[in-house]
């Protein structure tokens, strides 16, 4: 990538999106936000201060992506747009399957038609091998999504390949495991324990609700992740690589973590509520990252231990609380450092 290059990145008000574009626009890229009107407003700065210059789009609008591609005729695209939370997958799964699975077609179709030269990554996720019943997944474990998400996702990484294959496109597909960092919604589950346990050592609240303990997570860090999707679009070709840490915990083993490096037992704070467990958890969704490392050297640094601590430091410190707990020796930490 060279300064000076243009890059469009949607989904950029979430938290990987963001991350790429603090990145390209650090590298001397000119960055180009994709944002529907409803979320302007979730970053919290004005436009003046974003990584990206926000522009008005839809990836339910085929025509207004062809419009916005021919406009500003960019070198890179990152797609990240989509609706990932799962739970809203069941309440919304047509809206699901328009954004998360659809909308690439229609930017592909207009990537085709418009910028042809354009490298464009796709954000896959490991829900598509929910059902594989293998464990751990790589790039050659069969897509077996068991939510309209998953499905919605399954559907896109194979129109990337189609699109690789037919037109020749530089179309590639990362598919990445949870990753979590500041910038994640307390809505999902890892932030979710993270606030609790910092509100609770702040005496703001006694308890935390959660569902089922047992189900297995691969959790990396956000940033990390950004950097490597980064590093993707600058290969000689385009291709398909699992993105994880190789590393799967339960659900309970990161609760009773988070509690301890505060020196809390967990079992004192967490209730178990069955209305919050899933009736359709998926298989332990652990990522081999195997491929990654061998084909475009690149290694995962951050694992379950670190990325827990960078992201319970940086609710303590929300809290104007004291850290009690060493952090990792590594650039990411800046990320959470006040």
């Amino acid at each position: 990538m060279k300064a000076g290059q243009t890059a469009l990145v949607t989904g950029v008000t979430g938290q990987v999106g963001h991350y790429v574009a603090e990145i390209l626009t650090r590298a001397g890229l000119n960055v180009v936000g994709l944002v529907r009107q409803s979320t302007t407003g979730r970053a919290g700065r004005g436009a003046a201060e974003l990584p990206y210059r926000p522009v008005p789009g839809d990836l339910l609008d085929e025509y207004s992506l062809l419009s916005l591609l021919e406009e500003t005729r960019p070198d890179y695209i990152f797609n990240f747009g989509a609706q990932s939370f799962i739970p809203a997958s069941w309440t919304q799964p047509i809206l699901t399957a328009q954004y998360t699975g659809l909308g690439v077609v229609r930017l592909m179709e207009a990537v085709r038609r418009a910028v042809p030269h354009c490298r464009v990554l796709q954000a896959g996720s490991s829900e598509m091998f929910a059902l594989s019943g293998t464990s751990p997944q790589d790039e050659s474990t069969p897509l077996r999504p068991r939510n309209p998400y998953g499905v919605a996702k399954a559907f896109a990484y194979h129109t990337m390949l189609c699109y690789r294959q037919h037109y020749d496109l530089f179309a590639t597909n990362a598919i990445f495991y949870t990753n979590e960092s500041p910038r994640r919604s307390t809505e999902f589950l890892f932030r979710k324990v993270t606030r609790a346990v910092a509100e609770i050592v702040a005496k703001k609240r006694e308890q935390l609700s959660l569902g089922n303990l047992d189900t297995v997570r691969d959790w990396g860090f956000g940033p990390e992740f950004a950097n490597v999707a980064v590093q993707l679009l600058c290969q000689p070709a385009p291709d398909d690589f699992v993105v994880a840490t190789g590393q799967g915990h339960t659900i309970q083993q990161m609760v009773e973590r988070a509690f301890a490096l505060v020196d809390l037992s967990w079992r004192d704070y967490v209730h178990i509520d069955t209305s919050l467990v899933r009736s359709s958890e998926p298989a332990p969704l652990i990522g081999n990252s195997d491929k990654l490392r061998r084909q475009c050297g690149i290694t995962i640094a951050l694992g379950f231990e670190e990325v827990l601590r960078l992201i319970l430091a940086y609710d303590l410190r929300r809290e104007g609380l004291r850290v009690p707990f060493e952090l990792p020796d590594s650039p990411y930490r800046s990320y959470v450092d006040a």
